[in-house]
Formats: C-alpha cells, sequence, structure tokens
C-alpha cells in the first residue's frame, strides 16, 4: 500500500470509529477490537491499531475500551481550549499575517452561506487559522489532541444552528484586524463558553 492510500485508510478509520463512538454506537465501555473494526471497514489493521492510539490521545478510548466523557470532562477541556485560544486570539492581533487574515474572512462568509459540511470546515479553519498563527507547537498539539471533543461540540453548533456563532466568529475577526488584542481575547473566551454551554444544554435534551 503506498503511502498516500495508508494516509487516507487512517483517516478513514479514525472517522469512522470516531463517529461511532460519538453517535453512541460505540458504547461506554465497548472493546475495540482491531481486526473486526479493520473487517467492517475493509482496510488492514495498522490504521485501525494508528486510529485507536489517536483517540486514546484524544480521550475518547482507554486501553482500547470507549470512554464517555462526562460533563466535568468536557468542562475540564474546554477550560483549556478557552485559556489557549484566547491567549492565540490576543497573539493574533498584534501577529497575524495579511494572508491569513484574508483566510479568516473568507471563513467568516462560508459561515453565512455555505452548506452544513462548508460551515462545519469553515470553523475548523477559522480556529485552526488563529491557533495556528502563534507558531507554538505545544499549543497546536495540545490542541490537536482534543480534536474529538471539539469536533463533537462544532458538529452539535452547526447542525443545531447555535444563534449567532457566525456573528461572533466575524466580531473576534473585526477585533483582529484591528489589532484589538483584549478585545480579540475576551470575545474568543466568551464565545467558546457559549459553545460548551449550548453544547452541554443539547445533550441533557
Amino acid at each position: 500500500m503506498r503511502k498516500n492510500e495508508t494516509g487516507l485508510a487512517y483517516v478513514q478509520a479514525y472517522e469512522y470509529i470516531r463517529d461511532r463512538i460519538l453517535n453512541g454506537e460505540l458504547e461506554r465501555g465497548t472493546k475495540l477490537v482491531e481486526e473486526k473494526l479493520a473487517a467492517e471497514i475493509g482496510i488492514s489493521r495498522t490504521p485501525v491499531r494508528e486510529s485507536i492510539r489517536k483517540l486514546e490521545q484524544e480521550g475518547l478510548v482507554k486501553q482500547k475500551r470507549v470512554v464517555n466523557p462526562s460533563d466535568t470532562d468536557l468542562r475540564h477541556i474546554f477550560q483549556v481550549r478557552i485559556l489557549l485560544e484566547g491567549f492565540a486570539a490576543r497573539h493574533c492581533a498584534s501577529y497575524i499575517t495579511e494572508s491569513a487574515l484574508a483566510k479568516l474572512k473568507n471563513c467568516v462568509e462560508i459561515g453565512r452561506t455555505g452548506s452544513v459540511e462548508e460551515v462545519m470546515a469553515a470553523n475548523k479553519e477559522f480556529h485552526e487559522i488563529i491557533v495556528g498563527a502563534t507558531n507554538n507547537t505545544v499549543m497546536i498539539d495540545t490542541i490537536d489532541r482534543m480534536q474529538s471533543i471539539i469536533y463533537l461540540f462544532r458538529k452539535t453548533v452547526v447542525y443545531h444552528k447555535r444563534p449567532l456563532l457566525i456573528e461572533e466568529h466575524d466580531a473576534i475577526y473585526e477585533a483582529i484586524k484591528n489589532h484589538n488584542g483584549d478585545k480579540a481575547e475576551r470575545l474568543m473566551k466568551e464565545h467558546l463558553q457559549l459553545d460548551l454551554e449550548f453544547c452541554l444544554n443539547r445533550m441533557k435534551g
């Protein structure tokens, strides 16, 4: 199998297992059997093993068993994200490049007019641009290890059309464009806190 095919198989396995955990098909405590999952997906065991390892890093799997994060776990994860992305937004107000700023603006526009899948992708890119602009590999890696939980929240806020989601992105963009670090940090923290509360309420429903 060529390298790019291996990479595609890994992404396919990761998304398949992640989505089945997040939608409840793989219940808490379920043991993940590499051979069974590989047969279901139609790929070899190696990308399945790699994707399980990634899901363990992200907190959805522990010792090859499905974990179901509690509300407290989700709050703790988001508290870290709020601190890091608040800092990243402040940093961007001083150091973001013009090309990255243009990409941020484009993400906001897609958020207003795009399909659900396009809005999902634009939401992901918006936050990744801001975190990536710090050039802080520790911060980027820390956020990367939360990707499954971030995906769960992103899906919830986009599919259930959380009010003012895109307007908040636009306000963050404007604060960064105007080099207002205090405002950018405050708006990002408020934005993520609202995501958290919206998602926890939806999950209870």
